[in-house]
């Protein structure tokens, strides 16, 4: 890695305490994953609560797979966030 990703990955690691070769195991496990299986896409958002230490309720786990299903994900941070932080 050059310095330029070790300066995200440590600002990263920072923010939310997920050690990098976490975060990029996690990363290669997505992108070999099929996001159109639900029980695939529960497995991951699981996977990544555990690692952020953040429980995810079931209503917002539905959300999450609805809105990957019918691709209907916000294309940007801002909306993101938003998404995450409804109650």
């Amino acid at each position: 890695m050059d310095k330029k990703s070790d300066s995200f990955f440590d600002q990263v690691q920072k923010t939310t305490k997920v050690r990098p070769d976490e975060l990029l195991k996690l990363a290669n496990s997505v992108s070999q994953s099929n996001l159109k299986d639900e029980a695939t896409l529960r497995q991951l958002i699981g996977q990544v609560a555990a690692l952020a230490n953040k429980p995810v309720s079931k209503e917002k786990e539905d959300q999450i797979v609805q809105s990957i299903m019918n691709d209907d994900m916000p294309a940007d941070l801002s909306s993101l966030s938003k998404m995450f932080n409804k109650k």
